[in-house]
């Protein structure tokens, strides 16, 4: 079990050590912070933008927000940050990357997941609580999720549809690498329950091993049932689970290659 020591207060130090990545214009890290550090067994913690390493971490997460005030593309300028360094040789090497709602798409932007994210397909900011039904259960980021089962979170973006080409389109759905896609309430996958126009109505991807998730909704907001939805623990819990049990964590990348 990879726990990590820090020097945080007692009840912290044997916890496993989530960064969250902090760039001018991050606004979803508070929500990142609480998130995690509500959940027993977990301890996230601040990394600056401009930092080099996450050799102390066991996760990463990139948060939503307006990364550089998203004056480029989305997430294009927030690549070329110093802490993207570590975060591609980490992710390279098999550590677990979140990224969420901005964070997916500096992800895309980085080169660690396929497609892009683009401008609503009604040109309009979209806030609202969506239902995502889960499509792979036995990925590192839905361990405890059945297939099918249905996923409750909010969206607040302006650019949260997902493109791809056919070929990468049908190298992902090929690969098990589309795992939450926006339905109704009844688990129908309907243009209706699409906030974006994302296409096949796809709101989270993995990449080829497993290990990189972007996911545009945001578990961080949706991790206490007070909020109206604490279906976004799921997501950090299983994290946890996944780091926890390497054995498991490895079944299932190898899994993929198989499908691949």
């Amino acid at each position: 079990m990879i726990f990590t020591l820090n020097n945080g207060p007692p009840h912290v130090r044997s916890a496993m050590k989530f960064a969250v990545i902090q760039f001018p214009g991050s606004n979803c890290d508070q929500d990142c912070i609480a998130a995690i550090n509500g959940l027993e067994g977990l301890h996230a913690e601040y990394v600056w933008h401009k930092e080099t390493s996450l050799d102390d971490f066991d996760a990463i997460v990139l948060p939503g927000g307006f990364a550089y005030g998203d004056y480029l593309r989305c997430g294009a300028i927030a690549r070329f940050s110093p802490i993207m360094r570590a975060v591609v040789s980490d992710a390279r090497d098999g550590k677990l990357v979140l990224g969420t709602c901005n964070g997916f798409q500096v992800l895309c932007e980085a080169g660690l997941l396929p497609g892009a994210l683009v401008r609503n397909r009604s040109l309009r900011f979209v806030c609202d609580m969506v239902t995502m039904r889960v499509e792979v259960d036995d990925s590192p980021f839905t361990h405890g999720c059945p297939k099918g089962s249905l996923l409750r979170m909010p969206v607040a973006h302006g650019e949260g549809c997902f493109f791809a080409d056919p070929e990468t389109l049908r190298e992902l759905n090929a690969n098990r690498q589309v795992i939450l896609r926006y339905a109704d309430r009844d688990g129908r996958i309907v243009p209706e329950a699409n906030p974006n126009g994302s296409i096949e109505n796809i709101a989270s991807i993995c990449n080829r091993e497993g290990n990189v998730f972007g996911l545009m909704p945001h578990p961080d907001r949706a991790s206490d049932a007070r909020l109206g939805s604490a279906d976004g623990a799921k997501i950090f819990r299983s994290i946890m689970q996944t780091i926890a049990s390497p054995r498991r964590a490895t079944t299932t990348f190898e899994r993929i290659e198989q499908v691949a």
